[in-house]
Parts: C-alpha cells; sequence; structure tokens
C-alpha cells in the first residue's frame, strides 16, 4: 500500500463530529451530558487537551453554551454539543449569538420528543433549528450529515463558515448518525482565516475599544441591525448544498434529509430495481434551503413526496419552494419508531401510483 493513501478509521457518528472539529482548529469546547450525543464529549475530554485547547463540562446545558458565547466572543473556534432537550435549554444564548454576529458551531443529535420522549432517532427539531428556536427574527446556518464521512467534512466546513458569516452554525443529527459506526478518511483541515482580530474581544489595549453586543436602543438602530442580519441571511444561499439522486427521469421524487434520506435511498434502489421511476432529493443544507433546484425539478413536471421521522415540518419548506408548480405528499414515520426501508416502499408505491 502507497505511504500516501488515506487512512481508513471506523469510528461512531459522534466522533467523526469531534473528529472533525479537532481538524478544523477547534480549541475549546463546552459540554454537558446527554444521551445519543454523549460520545462527543467524552472524546473531547481528553482529544482537546491533546490538541492545546481546553474543555469544560459544565454544571449545565445552559452554562456550557454561555461559556461557548463568551469563547466566541474572544474569536476562539469553539464547539457545545447537546442533544433535543438540552438544545432547547441553549435558545436563548444562541439568540444572543445571533443578535450579536457570533461564530459558535452547535451540534444536535436530535432524539424523540416532545418533553423526555427516548433516546431514539427522530427529526422533530426541525422547526427549531431553521426557524430560531429563540426569540427574534435570526437564523443559523444548519447543516444536515447523511453519513459519518459528512458529520466529519461538514463539521470541519461549519467552522470556516461560522467565522466568514459571523454567525451560529448548526449541525443537525440524530440518534442514528451519531451511534452508527462507518469507516470515514479523515483529512487535514485548511489553515483558518478567520480574521476575527478585527472584532475579538482581546483587551484594548493598543486599540479603541469594542463592544459585542445584541442591545440597539438607539432610535432606529435596531431596525437598522435587523436589516443588517436580514441581507447577511440572503447572502448565505450561495451555501446551499443537496444530493439529486435518480432524478433526471424520474416521475417521483421522494424528498428527506439525513438519516431517513439514507433509508429512502435504499428503498428508491430497490424500486429502481422494479423499474419504478422514483428518485431521491436530500436537502444538506437545511437553511439556506434548496428550494431553486427543487423548484427546477418540479418545472420538469416532477410529483413529490416529503417523508421526515416526524409529524411534518420540512414538508413545508418542500411545498414553499415548489408551491407555483407542484405541491407534495407527506408520510411521517413518527419519533419512536425505527424506520428501515421495507416500511417506506408502501407509501412510495402509493403515492407513484396515486
Amino acid at each position: 500500500m502507497s505511504s500516501k493513501t488515506p487512512k481508513r478509521i471506523f469510528i461512531k457518528g459522534n466522533e467523526a463530529i469531534a473528529h472533525g472539529a479537532i481538524a478544523a482548529g477547534c480549541k475549546c469546547f463546552f459540554g454537558y451530558p446527554i444521551t445519543p450525543q454523549n460520545d462527543i464529549p467524552e472524546m473531547m475530554s481528553t482529544a482537546m487537551f491533546e490538541a492545546g485547547g481546553d474543555f469544560v463540562q459544565a454544571e449545565s446545558e445552559v452554562a456550557a453554551v454561555n461559556m461557548l458565547l463568551g469563547s466566541c466572543a474572544a474569536g476562539i473556534r469553539s464547539l457545545t454539543s447537546s442533544s433535543s432537550p438540552g438544545m432547547s435549554l441553549k435558545q436563548e444564548a444562541i439568540s444572543y449569538m445571533a443578535g450579536s454576529e457570533l461564530p459558535a458551531v452547535l451540534v444536535n443529535m436530535n432524539r424523540g420528543g416532545p418533553g423526555l420522549g427516548d433516546i431514539g432517532p427522530a427529526q422533530g427539531d426541525y422547526y427549531q433549528s431553521t426557524r430560531g428556536g429563540g426569540h427574534g427574527d435570526y437564523r443559523l446556518l444548519v447543516l444536515a450529515p447523511a453519513t459519518c464521512q459528512e458529520a466529519y467534512d461538514l463539521t470541519m466546513d461549519a467552522f470556516d463558515l461560522a467565522f466568514e458569516y459571523r454567525n451560529p452554525v448548526l449541525i443537525l443529527g440524530d440518534a442514528i448518525l451519531g451511534q452508527m459506526k462507518e469507516p470515514i478518511i479523515p483529512h487535514p483541515g485548511k489553515t483558518p482565516k478567520d480574521k476575527a482580530e478585527d472584532w475579538c474581544l482581546t483587551g484594548n489595549q493598543g486599540r479603541e475599544k469594542r463592544l459585542i453586543k445584541s442591545l440597539f436602543l438607539e432610535e432606529g438602530a435596531l431596525a437598522d441591525q435587523n436589516r443588517h442580519l436580514m441581507a447577511k441571511y440572503e447572502r448565505m444561499k450561495a451555501e446551499v448544498r443537496y444530493e439529486a439522486f435518480e432524478t433526471a427521469d424520474a416521475d417521483l421524487v421522494i424528498c428527506a434529509y439525513g438519516s431517513v434520506a439514507r433509508i429512502a435511498k435504499s428503498a428508491v434502489r430497490k424500486l429502481r430495481a422494479q423499474g419504478k421511476k422514483v428518485g431521491l432529493f436530500r436537502p444538506i443544507t437545511l437553511f439556506p434551503f434548496p428550494d431553486e433546484p427543487l423548484l427546477k425539478l418540479a418545472l420538469e413536471g416532477k410529483r413529490f413526496l416529503t417523508i421526515e421521522q416526524n409529524c411534518g415540518q420540512m414538508v413545508d419548506d418542500v411545498r414553499l419552494a415548489i408551491r407555483t408548480k407542484a405541491d407534495s405528499e407527506f408520510f411521517g414515520v413518527m419519533p419512536g419508531e425505527l424506520p428501515n426501508p421495507d416500511d417506506l416502499e408502501g407509501p412510495i408505491l402509493k403515492s407513484l401510483e396515486g
């Protein structure tokens, strides 16, 4: 084997995220235990120190996310991770970070809800993730990996995007992605070009003092800040990512993301082998949502079925994207159930034949 052949490692999705963060130059991790993301803080508890950074197990999710706020205000590549109830507790600080334009990276390995629910997979946090789960008008860049390799790669990208747009970025996975094991090929990250020295808080010796804030009390100041933020969210549309699988000649396009998209892809392959013209459209960025390529499929006369492991959330964005030309049916796998490709074949055939 050539010495230049990339080394493959066999790890969980949670561990892939931790590896990706370290490769991206993450220097601070703040967390609190909750299933099913516990592998991330467990690994970071040693890996951060080995990488020359710091790890803190905070006394609560609220404490962890506010530590993240402080670290990001100092221009440091920093991360926190949690699962659904823990993310709910973090929402106030996330709103503050969005309002203060801080480049935080957060991970949510979605579990079943509402309430404490269970520790199994679900996609019930789509609204919270893409609409801004805290108060005010704000958005996060939301990346939804479907494989362990994507979990690694997108985590690396998340840090670059966070600093490029000075905005929190969320990695949205679930219990399937977090706990399954696959081979990945690690690769070195790019040299960070964060340019944080222009705005971060490092003490004001030898320069004018700086202020990072989300409070705007002067007349017209908050309106101007919101206009500035809305323009930034519009620029984020340049980051749209998606996968189109067997959509070119498809009569029916399945819309799904994350782990459910991966399961749906297996069903599509099986139905394709039977001569059924079905395809898969998988958003990788949930915000910004890939509405233009989806509308293009609608203009080609495709029909749509959205499949999610929730009661119907991303389907709203699918319908908004194609609303002038088509509609989308919906099939929901209930949180608390573990879907497999056979479970999806019936709804897909029903929609295809209908």
